[in-house]
């Protein structure tokens, strides 16, 4: 299946998640700007599927733009790899998301039911349920993939042989063992159901 056949049927999944907690998120106190979730929460994991769409988007990006978007990613992933939150790159300084149309479902299911202040969101049980279920979704649509950290997957599609392989549906997780074993790298179809 080609990346623009998946990246269809991904956008279903997320349309499809938006339907199914429309009702929960009614009761959201969530505003453009806000961006708690995305300073304070600080786990943004993505699938390949996901990466390979904003990897393209991060291309398109003119300088110096795109150079600081790499430096922030860059950032991250030292922080992360020291256990430390960051702030998302993707994020502008008026607190609003530079890729908000193609964010990945790990930003799309969060929402907050009471104001974060700093703190975690708060989500309805039965919302995060469905959410789970959608990421095996996910997962399952991107079975030769990977998920992780953005940060994380960003610099693996960064590599040309990596995002060719990727591409081209031949990953081999031998190639990216120790990077994988160490960063946490979930390989999708070993994700169990």
């Amino acid at each position: 299946m080609e990346i623009t056949e998946k990246r269809k049927k991904l956008e279903d999944l997320y349309g499809q998640y938006e339907k199914d907690v429309a009702e929960f998120k009614k009761s959201a106190v969530c505003v453009k700007g806000c961006a708690g979730c995305c300073i304070d929460v600080g786990n943004i994991d993505i699938t390949t599927l996901e990466g390979i769409i904003i990897y393209r988007r991060l291309a398109a990006f003119e300088e110096p733009l795109k150079s600081g978007i790499r430096a922030r990613l860059a950032q991250n992933r030292m922080d992360r790899e020291k256990g430390r939150l960051s702030r998302c790159a993707f994020l502008r300084e008026d607190k609003t998301c530079m890729i908000y149309d193609i964010r990945p479902f790990s930003c799309r299911r969060l929402y907050s039911v009471k104001r974060c202040d700093g703190g975690s969101p708060t989500i309805h049980r039965q919302a995060l349920n469905v959410a789970g279920r959608t990421v095996e979704k996910i997962q399952q649509l991107d079975f030769k993939g990977y998920s992780g950290h953005i940060s994380y997957i960003l610099y693996l599609l960064d590599r040309k042989e990596f995002r060719k392989a990727y591409l081209r549906g031949r990953t081999r997780p031998q190639k990216i063992a120790d990077f994988g074993r160490s960063h946490g790298i979930l390989i999708n179809r070993c994700v169990p159901r």
